[in-house]
This record gives C-alpha cells, structure tokens and sequence, in this order.
C-alpha cells in the first residue's frame, strides 16, 4: 500500500513538475543563445555599436546569450529567413527597405516577407560635407551653385539612405530652380575612406559624410587639403537636440544644430524640408511566434523605462528612440512611402 502511494506521488510529482516546466517556458519563449545578425559585415561601424548596446541589455534582461554576428545584408536576410524559432533576429537600419526601393540584389520587400521589430536607437550623425576652402560655405550655397549652371558632383555610396539624401538634394533644387537639378550628379563610390579621398582630390564638391567620422576633419585649418565643413545634416532638429550638450569631439551640440532644418533647408515641395533620421530596429522571421514578439517587446521596454541605456547610447553619439513593433511597422512605412517620392522623383 505504502508503495502504491509513493508511486502515486513520484507520478503526481512529475505531472506537476512537467507541468510547472510548461509553465515556465511559455512565460520565457527565449533561452539559451540569441542571435543577432547585422546587415553590415563591419564590426568597428554604426550598426555594430548599436547592435552590441542592445545585445548586452538583453543578456542581462533575459538571462541568455544574446551575441551580435556581422554577416552582411545578404546572409543576414538569409539566416532569418531559416529561423521561425526567434534563436536568430536581424538588427538593421533604414536601409533594410530602402534597398529594395532602389531595386538593390539581395533586398526583397522587408514590409511584406519580415516582419518588423522594435526600433531601439538614431543615429543622428550622416552629413553632407565639403572642403574647407571651397567657394561653398553652406548647404544654400550648393544650391545656389546648381541654380547658376556650375557642376555639383556629391560623392555617395549607392543604395541606402546615401542615395536617398542626394535625392533629396536634388529633388530640393528641381523645386526650386526647375531645370537645374542635372547640374547636381552623384559620384558613386564604396566606403567613407573613399569618398573622403574623392574630396581631398576635388573630385566632387560635396561627400556624404557622418560626424562621426568626419568632425576630426572639421577642426584642420583651411590651407590644410584634407579640413572639411559641414553643409547638412539631415536628421531632424529635435532629434538633434536630444544629443548630451558636448556634441562629439570639438563640435557642441549648438553647432551642430546650425546645420539642420530649418537653419539649413533643404525642400522637399516648396513648403517642409526634407529631414530624415536613420533608424536601427529588428527585424524578424515572418512566422515567428507573435508570444516571441510579445515577449522581446516587453523586454526592451522595460529595459527603456530602467534609464540606464539611454546614458550608453547618447555616450556613443546615438538617440534613444524605441517604439514597440506596431508602432514602429507603421512608422517606417510611413518613411518608405517618404522615400519613394523622392527616389520616383529624382529618376
């Protein structure tokens, strides 16, 4: 008798532990490793920095590995596209879509294959740029250049938000001066290295730069080849003025600001400028469980609502900005619809 009943309790012991196991895996749909792969194959660059912030909180957060993997669009898009589990997201920024509206190989269309995560960061630093000793001293005066017949040559790189602000500034003197947005012609080079060498050369006017990796320029003196100036920065002003007040490096966040709408305008129809700020976020597997969705939006927002990564990302020159996956699936097809005007519109 006495064994019966020790059966009968190992067995209601079990249930209740199978149970409780249950229980607690619905309630933690992640364990374990998460990995986080990168549109970049870059690990010293923007989206690393800021895929790494988030991957440490979410270690902590959560209790698991959370590790950032820089494999490049292609294989990124790929990973996540075996992975319906969650073990594998993808943290990028606006270039994820973008791609795909500059008809780029390898980008499909994120809205309708993915399925869009929180956006976590800005990074408020890309800059049109030129050469210190240049007969342009503002954004207005490139335009004004363009206006006259003069030549503007902008050095980008193509796809992405590079092309898109050239669109912009394109677009912004065909407003203003119908006719004339031929005289602005992209020079379509790879990497920051190169389009800053383009401009030591002369060889174009104006380079899409960051302030991040342009600023150490700004404070040579002008007899110097290689002293830029800032002429744009396209990131709105009240994202902008989030920034810790020292700015980065020797450039304040006041003169910072002087180089954004509506100080530096460049238009979109005549009427509102053109701002854009280039946002990081998740993207996720299409058929994902939406309990993962759930859970990875609860996690970060409650590691928003603790502070503390808010003082890490502005350390590092980047602005807060998380929405959860609605909010922000609506948000960044309201950009894209943005995006597309300006990319119609400039070919």
């Amino acid at each position: 008798m006495k064994q019966r009943l020790l059966g009968m309790c190992v067995l209601v012991g079990a249930a209740v532990g199978l149970a409780a196991g249950a229980a607690g895996a619905a309630d933690k749909p992640i364990s374990g490793n998460l990995r986080i792969v990168i549109g970049s194959s870059a690990t010293s660059g923007d989206t690393y920095q800021n895929a790494a912030i988030i991957a440490d909180e979410l270690s902590k957060k959560l209790d698991i590995n959370a590790k950032v993997d820089a494999v490049g669009v292609s294989a990124a898009f790929q990973a996540l596209s075996r992975a319906k589990d969650g073990s594998t997201v993808m943290f990028f920024h606006d270039q994820s879509y973008l791609g795909h509206l500059l008809g780029l190989k390898g980008y499909s269309d994120m809205f309708a294959d993915y399925k869009v995560g929180p956006t976590i960061s800005i990074n408020p630093g890309d800059a049109f740029v030129g050469a210190k000793d240049s007969k342009y001293k503002s954004i207005e005066d490139v335009i004004q250049g363009a206006a006259k017949g003069e030549r503007i040559r902008v050095a980008i790189q193509p796809g992405g938000v590079s092309e898109v602000y050239f669109g912009a500034l394109r677009n912004a003197v065909k407003v203003r001066y119908p006719g004339k947005e031929a005289n602005v012609v992209s020079v379509k080079t790879g990497s920051q290295g190169d389009k800053n060498q383009l401009l030591f050369d002369r060889q174009a006017e104006v380079i899409h730069g960051s302030v991040q990796a342009n600023e150490q320029y700004t404070r040579l003196p002008a007899d110097d080849q290689k002293a830029m100036q800032f002429y744009w920065l396209p990131a709105r002003q009240e994202t902008i003025a989030q920034a810790n007040p020292e700015g980065m490096g020797a450039t304040t966040r006041d003169e910072l600001l002087k180089f954004t709408s509506p100080k530096a305008s460049v238009t979109m129809d005549g009427k509102q400028d053109f701002t854009f700020d280039k946002e990081f976020f998740f993207i996720y597997n299409k058929d994902m469980d939406p309990k993962i969705v759930a859970y990875l939006d609860k996690a970060l927002a409650e590691i928003f609502a603790a502070g503390k990564i808010q003082a890490t990302l502005k350390q590092a020159f980047f602005i807060p900005n998380f929405h959860p996956s609605k909010e922000a699936e609506a948000y960044l097809k309201k950009k894209a619809a943005q995006s597309q005007v300006l990319i119609d519109a400039t070919r």
